[in-house]
């Protein structure tokens, strides 16, 4: 029997392990964990490493997962809380006015959101950042700090309804902390 549903938010180009660490976490947990995109269908996802000598993330083609969902079918009180998945896919996610809906609502109900890595862009396009304490990769900061939240370097984050984490090098710190915000929603 399923605790509840988190929605997992991806689209081409989001980060592997950001999407399946959580993924199949939250399954562990007892969650169904239901997989949004744009459109439902077949995505695209990437691998993003750091060479020592390059200065930006290399990024290389990672598996294929299909979206259960689209997010304009998404009804917020479906869900026990949301998963933002990192990787190159939010670049383009933040001008989805659905998401930029779904991710509103989440904060406006103070259900659990998560977010790893570029995931922050989404939030910030959202307007939700203001007065929250988050972290992300440190190329994103600019991105929590332009719209009105505090960027710090940490692991894990936990602000309000909102967990946030750098990379996925620290999945673990913050599926933990997630996953006892959504069991305390109950």
């Amino acid at each position: 029997m399923s605790k509840g549903n988190i929605l997992l938010v991806i689209g081409d180009a989001a980060e592997v392990l950001d999407t399946f660490y959580p993924l199949f976490r939250l399954r562990e947990e007892g969650y169904t964990v239901r997989v949004g995109g744009p459109e439902k269908r077949v995505y695209h996802m990437v691998q993003h490493e750091r060479h020592p000598d390059w200065d930006i993330t290399v990024e290389s083609p990672g598996y294929k997962l299909a979206a259960d969902v689209a997010f304009r079918e998404v009804t917020v009180m479906e869900f026990s809380g949301m998963i933002i998945s990192g990787g190159r896919a939010p670049e383009y996610l933040r001008y989805d006015a659905d998401l930029l809906k779904l991710t509103q609502q989440f904060f406006e109900w103070d259900k659990p959101v998560a977010s790893v890595c570029h995931g922050i862009e989404i939030l910030a396009a959202a307007g939700v950042l203001k007065g929250q304490v988050a972290t992300t990769v440190a190329k994103c900061k600019l991105d929590v700090e332009s719209f009105g939240g505090t960027y710090v370097d940490r692991e894990v984050v936990v602000s309000g309804n909102l967990v946030t984490s750098r990379t996925w090098h620290d999945s673990p710190a913050w599926m933990r902390e997630f996953v006892k915000m959504v069991n305390a929603q109950g």
